[in-house]
C-alpha cells in the first residue's frame, strides 16, 4: 500500500455504492453488524449503523434518519443479527446530525438509553434565526429565503436528549465489551469515534470517510473547527493498525493515509483562500466563497452554498488565527493590509 492510499475492505459496500443501491447487512469482526439505513432524497443515500453486542444487550451506533423506511431497515438489521427490539440496551451517536441521531428518539421511547459527547448535547439547544446569520456574511437578499431553510436540515425538531454523556476515553456502558470514546471535534464540536481494540476496529462516524471530505464549518463565534479537525486527524492516525468503520460509503484500512490526505486537502484550500484574498482585495465571506473551487460550479451548487459559506469561514478563522490573513468579521484582507 502506497503512503497515501487506503485499502477498501468493504468490497460489497463499495460495489453497492457504485451501483447506487443499499449495501447488504453484514457481520464484521468481533461480532459487530453493519446495517445500512436509508436517507431520503440525499446523495449520501444511507447511514451505516452498527450493532455491537455486549453481555447485557446490544448497542446501536448511529441509528440513522428518522423515517418509516429507515426504521424498517434498522429492524431488519436486528433480525439479521439474531436480535430483536427488546435486546437493544443503548444508542451511541457519533454526532447529532439527523442522518445519525434521527431514530434515537424511537429507540429511547422504547426504554433505550442514548449517549453522546457533552458538546453534542449542547448543540441540541435552539439556534438563532438563520436569516440573521446569512445577512451577517453578506449573502444577497434574493438568496436568503432559499438558503435559510436549508440551515436546519441537519437539526431535529424534537431530538432525543442524552441519558449518558461520554467524554474522551470514557467506556461505553455495555458489559463484556471494552468500547472506548475517542473525541474527534471538527465536523461537529462533540463528534466522537469509538474504539474497539479487541475487534480491531475504529468506528469513525463522519470524521473519517474513505472518499468524501466532511464539511468543516464555522457556525458559532469563538471556535476554530478546522484547527480542531486537523488535531483530531492526527489523533486517529495513531490507530492505523485498525480497520475503519465509517458511517457512510464503505469500510477501509489506512487510517493514517486517509488522515494525511485530508490534511493535505485543507492545506491546499488554505493556500487557495490566501491567493483569492490577494486577488480580490478585501472580499466578504460570500464573495470569497463564490471565488473558490467547489465540487460543482458556484452557480450550480444551490443549497450547498450554506455549507460552503460555513466552510470558508472555518478556513478564514484558521488562517486569521495564524496571521496569514486579517478578518474583521466583515471583510477578509491580506495580513499586511493594516500596517
Amino acid at each position: 500500500m502506497a503512503a497515501d492510499e487506503i485499502v477498501v475492505t468493504g468490497i460489497g459496500q463499495r460495489a453497492a455504492w457504485a451501483a447506487g443501491v443499499l449495501p447488504p447487512v453484514e457481520r464484521l469482526a468481533g461480532g459487530i453488524w453493519s446495517v445500512p439505513v436509508p436517507i431520503p432524497r440525499s446523495p449520501l443515500r444511507y447511514t451505516l449503523s452498527y450493532l455491537i453486542a455486549g453481555d447485557d444487550g446490544l448497542v446501536v451506533v448511529d441509528p440513522g434518519w428518522d423515517s418509516d423506511e429507515g426504521w424498517a431497515a434498522l429492524q431488519a438489521g436486528l433480525v439479521a443479527a439474531g436480535a430483536k427490539q427488546e435486546d437493544v440496551l443503548g444508542v451511541v451517536v457519533t454526532h447529532v446530525h439527523s442522518d445519525h441521531h434521527g431514530l434515537s428518539a424511537r429507540l429511547q421511547s422504547a426504554g433505550t438509553w442514548v449517549a453522546m459527547h457533552p458538546a453534542e448535547r449542547d448543540a441540541l439547544q435552539p439556534h438563532g434565526p438563520a436569516d440573521g446569520w446569512l445577512r451577517a456574511h453578506h449573502v444577497p437578499e434574493d438568496e436568503i429565503a432559499g438558503l435559510a431553510g436549508t440551515i436546519g436540515q441537519h437539526r431535529l425538531s424534537d431530538p432525543a436528549q442524552p441519558d449518558v454523556l461520554l467524554e474522551d476515553g470514557d467506556p461505553v456502558p455495555v458489559k463484556g465489551r471494552d468500547l472506548r470514546t475517542v473525541w474527534t471535534p471538527g465536523h461537529t464540536p462533540g463528534h466522537i469515534c469509538l474504539l474497539d481494540a479487541d475487534a480491531g476496529v475504529l468506528l469513525t462516524g463522519d470524521h473519517l470517510l474513505p472518499r468524501i471530505s466532511p464539511n468543516i464549518g464555522l457556525q458559532r463565534p469563538g471556535s476554530s473547527p478546522l484547527a480542531a479537525f486537523l488535531e483530531s486527524l492526527a489523533k486517529v492516525a495513531a490507530y492505523d493498525e485498525l480497520e475503519a468503520l465509517p458511517a457512510h460509503e464503505y469500510r477501509f484500512r489506512g487510517i493514517a493515509a486517509r488522515s494525511r490526505r485530508l490534511r493535505a486537502h485543507h492545506e491546499l484550500r488554505c493556500e487557495e483562500i490566501v491567493a483569492a484574498v490577494e486577488r480580490l482585495g478585501s472580499p466578504t465571506i460570500w464573495q470569497l466563497a463564490a471565488n473558490l473551487t467547489w465540487s460543482r460550479p458556484w452557480a450550480e451548487i444551490g443549497p450547498m452554498r450554506v455549507g460552503a459559506i460555513a466552510e470558508t469561514m472555518a478556513h478564514v478563522r484558521y488562517l486569521a488565527d495564524r496571521g496569514a490573513v486579517r478578518w474583521s468579521g466583515d471583510v477578509v484582507e491580506r495580513a499586511t493590509a493594516a500596517g
